[in-house]
């Protein structure tokens, strides 16, 4: 299962780091979890993807599951971490690697057999902060 509302990203939150979604549109409720955790939303200025591509370019990480806006960053050459669910794992992917051979900036997340997406969201949590470090 992936994210059932950006509240799971609550541990990223927690970071001393700024918050920006590449998202166009957010459900009610993940309007309402953005405002709470400082998530910067963007929403109808996200007009193209040029757009997008230009506030990624601003981002020191872009953080997505397996989304266009995954592949947008790789494509850039901007640091992305992407975030695998264990099941429907697309082929592109591979198997048992954190690196990707399409995206050389890309760091890939995996989530383990039974994880629970906010166990893998802690982790990724810890490697933010590694990496702010």
């Amino acid at each position: 299962m992936l994210f059932r509302s950006l509240a799971d990203l609550a541990p990223l939150a927690a970071l001393d780091v700024d918050l920006v979604s590449l998202q166009k549109e957010l459900r009610p409720r993940d309007a309402e979890a953005a405002a709470l955790l400082g998530i910067r939303h963007f929403g109808d200025a996200l007009t193209d993807f040029s757009v997008t591509a230009a506030l990624a370019a601003n981002l020191d990480v872009v953080l997505s599951v397996d989304t266009s806006v995954a592949h947008l960053a790789g494509a850039l050459g901007r640091e992305v971490w992407i975030l695998l669910p264990f099941r429907g794992l697309d082929w592109r992917w591979l198997l048992d690697r954190e690196d990707s051979p399409w995206y050389p900036t890309a760091r890939l997340f995996r989530q383990d057999r039974n994880e629970p997406w906010a166990t893998m969201l802690h982790r990724v949590a810890r490697a933010l902060q590694e990496r702010l470090a």
